[in-house]
């Protein structure tokens, strides 16, 4: 197994293709590039490189501006010294601890001042096509939504997460009233722990800033709540928090009953305006007709940048996330240019910015693409795929969704690797990545990660990354990496892109997909 660390990168047993990989990541993740936080110069100088990699391996500039297509951002970041939160209980507040008890985010714009009552709704979920609806029979008008992340186990995996993006979530919310909204973090979903999620409050949270892609949807506060301390939440209501997060982890069904405290709110904000670039770029078809389609190979070039110290170090370097998952596109590109192979269908290299912001970069390419949008026929995206260990089992997000499925068994399986859907529904992988910015504009999609079984010793290395390096300083090039592991996912993913790009027919979502319905129309 070759494993390395980045100083014993040039190790004799290390191939050509692992030495280029990880090339890309030594720039990328260097602490000079300041964690490429969206519009920074950090992250410039990122897209500069990226664009003279696309140049070297010979691909044909496909944004607005050359390589690039410039995007523009809303940004807020939270004044805390001017800024409160504090429950209402008989009339008298309880002023709450921002970082310990919960924080406020900045994904939507907040009001100044928000006060009002606070009602418990389960999981907060509107899912229409199976009847389930949280919200009714709740008297919501004015009034702050409080719900646990995730979803009940009767919903399939892709359908509740869906829902459960902000976009679907807010429609709702904004028909029944809802002023705000408080989610109590389930320990199911939770990724990190929640001293992590409370440092990244104080990182710069965006929007874009066009009126057509506005998802706010009246929502005048969103608070994100520690469930170690959400019993402060469920006084005199009847309940406990330690009842309703068991049920919750059990995906069980949850009550649903208004709270005996309200929640008053006070928040200043420094709002500015940013730009930052997509970068795309096409490796031409050679069938006269077919060569007018795209398959699209997405990654996101973003992290979070410069944050709050993690012992000693603010410098969120993002190697594997998602250096991995850009360095696996530039290797493609160079791969494709060496051998000189002639795909029937393009090639379109799509590298985003804002992923960390809530997809907002392949939003808006995936809404404003500069090819026809009809001519995109598939989306493979590659975000922090986590080569920590051999490459034998690949988790493939949205395998049963689209034929592309049976293409990518047909590409992996004779290579010795085996394919699986998602094991963890409740992480809700589907739509926290780019690919679902292109299933939303009905193009079928894929997402990869190097995978494992479940209470094996590769999934406990892998939730020891997601603990310790997810979001932190520590995700940098000082970390053990199977670089073999990386050479051969950089082959699967060619391999899927080429049969995809050569077979006869366009992909097509399955009959029984949900999302076949995103095809006929955008949403």
């Amino acid at each position: 197994m070759a494993v390395f660390f980045a100083a014993a990168l040039l190790a004799a047993d290390s191939s050509p293709e692992a030495k280029r990989w990880w090339s890309h990541i030594v720039y990328l993740a260097d602490d000079k590039l300041e964690g490429r936080n969206t519009g920074s110069e950090g992250y410039r100088k990122a897209a500069v490189y990226v664009a003279g990699e696309f140049e070297r391996a010979g691909l044909q500039p496909a944004g607005t501006s050359g390589y690039f297509q410039p995007v523009k951002f809303k940004s807020r970041e939270i004044d805390e010294h001017q800024s409160g939160l504090a429950l209402g209980r008989n009339g008298k507040p309880v002023p709450l601890t921002l970082g310990e008890d919960a924080i406020v985010s900045m994904r939507i714009d907040p009001a100044e001042t928000v006060v009002a009552p606070l009602v418990f709704a389960g999981y907060g979920l509107t899912v229409p096509e199976t009847g389930y609806d949280d919200l009714s029979g709740l008297d919501l008008r004015g009034k702050i939504l409080v719900y646990v992340s995730g979803g009940p186990s009767t919903i399939p995996g892709p359908l509740s997460s869906h829902y459960q993006s902000a976009g679907q979530r807010g429609k709702f919310l904004e028909r029944a009233g809802v002023v705000g909204t408080v989610v109590i973090m389930n320990p199911l979903g939770m990724d990190v722990p929640w001293a992590r999620t409370a440092l990244a409050r104080f990182q710069p949270a965006m929007s874009l800033d066009y009126a057509d892609l506005d998802e706010t949807y009246e929502q005048k506060l969103s608070v994100v709540f520690n469930p170690e301390r959400a019993g402060k939440l469920f006084t005199d209501s009847g309940h406990s928090a330690e009842e309703i997060l068991a049920l919750a982890k059990e995906r069980k069904p949850l009550p649903k009953f208004p709270l005996a405290v309200d929640l008053r709110a006070k928040v200043k904000v420094r709002r500015t305006e940013v730009e930052s670039p997509n970068l795309a770029a096409i490796l031409p078809g050679s069938d006269p007709k077919l060569k007018n389609e795209y398959v699209v190979l997405s990654a996101h070039l973003d992290h979070v940048g410069v944050g709050r110290p993690i012992n000693g170090d603010g410098i969120y370097n993002g190697a594997m996330d998602d250096a991995s998952g850009v360095a696996t596109l530039l290797d493609i590109a160079e791969r494709l240019h060496r051998s000189r192979v002639k795909l029937r269908r393009s090639l379109l290299f799509v590298i985003v910015t804002g992923e960390e912001k809530g997809l907002l970069g392949s939003r808006y390419f995936a809404t404003h693409p500069t090819v026809k949008p009809n001519e995109m026929v598939a989306d493979f995206n590659v975000d922090m795929f986590l080569p920590l260990y051999p490459l034998r089992l690949l988790t493939v997000y949205g395998l049963e969704e689209s034929d592309l499925g049976k293409q990518v068994r047909a590409a992996a399986e004779p290579m010795g690797i085996k394919i699986q859907s998602d094991l963890e529904p409740q992480r809700n992988i589907f739509i926290r990545s780019d690919q679902y910015s292109f299933i939303r504009r009905g193009v079928p999609s894929l997402a990869f990660k190097v995978g494992y079984e479940k209470g094996s010793p590769e999934e406990a290395t892998a939730r020891k990354w997601l603990a310790e390096r997810y979001h932190a300083p520590s995700d940098d090039l000082q970390q053990p990496v199977d670089l073999q592991a990386a050479v051969d996912f950089d082959k699967v993913i060619l391999a899927v892109a080429q049969a995809v790009a050569n077979r006869e027919s366009r992909p097509r979502w399955n009959n029984d997909s949900f999302f076949r319905r995103f095809a006929a129309h955008a949403d």
